[in-house]
């Protein structure tokens, strides 16, 4: 159960974790990356490091055949055919765009460190998240990182994993973030630390999984008009409470940091 100092006229208590006297972090805050932390699909971005910044018309089809993780693996052998290699793929990533308001929301979450505790998980892959955010300064700021496996082979070639396999039928075969979300709050549990609320800030329609876990207690903050926004509006709609998080659309990620701000000026 999370802990809670709402409404007990008490000073806010917790249980020491690791060093004697440790406060944990009270708010867990989850990331999704592409269009959401970035403002394009990192995916489609490293196709501006081919030739002509373009795909074959055959691999362009290809998501058809088995899983987008698949079609990435095609892609990226693709690239590494045509002579992609590690630095043309770190520009590339570097280079794309941090939607709009995320500098902002990052300062606050640097400045509030103690009470944030942030992970990122992805269905893009571990070097291009990683490369973009150490150019942006924000990569310390991220407890963990769950994300597709990446890494160069011997020839070169960027490399793609599935994450792992799971037996949801709403999710890609290769990532369920519903499934790491809850075994890393389990595994939080076991190392005593607990969250008195849950933030999740997404867009797409593998982050509606995931934020359906969340309790009345927590917020879900959906990009505005994207899947993960109308899929929580279509559930309120057929289903009215059965999406249990208060959702808080966002067009920017500043937004976001304002509804944390009051948020804490609210508490003890």
């Amino acid at each position: 159960m999370r802990r809670c100092c709402e409404g007990v006229g008490l000073p806010c208590l917790f249980k020491g974790v690791g060093m004697a006297g440790a406060r944990p972090p009270r708010y867990l805050l989850v990331f999704d990356f592409d269009e959401t932390i970035v403002d394009e699909n990192s995916d489609d971005s490293v196709v501006r490091a081919a030739p002509g910044r373009a795909l074959p018309e055959q691999l362009r089809q290809s998501p058809r055949q088995g899983s987008y993780n698949e079609h990435m693996q095609r892609v990226l052998a693709f690239l590494g055919d045509q002579g992609v290699r590690a630095g043309d793929f770190k520009a590339v990533y570097e280079s794309i765009p941090l939607s709009p308001g995320m500098p902002e929301l990052f300062q606050f979450l640097s400045k509030n460190h103690e009470l944030f505790e942030v992970i990122l998980i992805s269905d893009a892959n571990v070097f291009g998240i990683e490369a973009k955010l150490r150019a942006a300064g924000f990569l310390s700021l991220f407890r963990k990182i769950f994300s597709n496996p990446a890494g160069f082979d011997k020839r070169g070639y960027l490399t793609l994993g599935p994450y792992h396999s799971h037996k949801c039928l709403e999710c890609p075969a290769n990532m369920c973030k519903r499934k790491i979300l809850t075994e890393y709050l389990a595994e939080r549990a076991r190392e005593e630390v607990e969250f008195e609320r849950v933030f999740y800030v997404g867009d797409g329609a593998n982050d509606f999984c995931p934020a359906g876990t969340l309790t009345a207690a927590d917020v879900a903050f959906p990009r505005k008009g994207y899947p993960m926004h109308r899929m929580a509006q279509e559930m309120e709609k057929k289903q009215p409470g059965a999406f249990q998080a208060t959702v808080v659309p966002w067009e920017s990620a500043a937004e976001v940091a304002r509804y944390l701000q009051e948020l804490l000026r609210r508490k003890c």
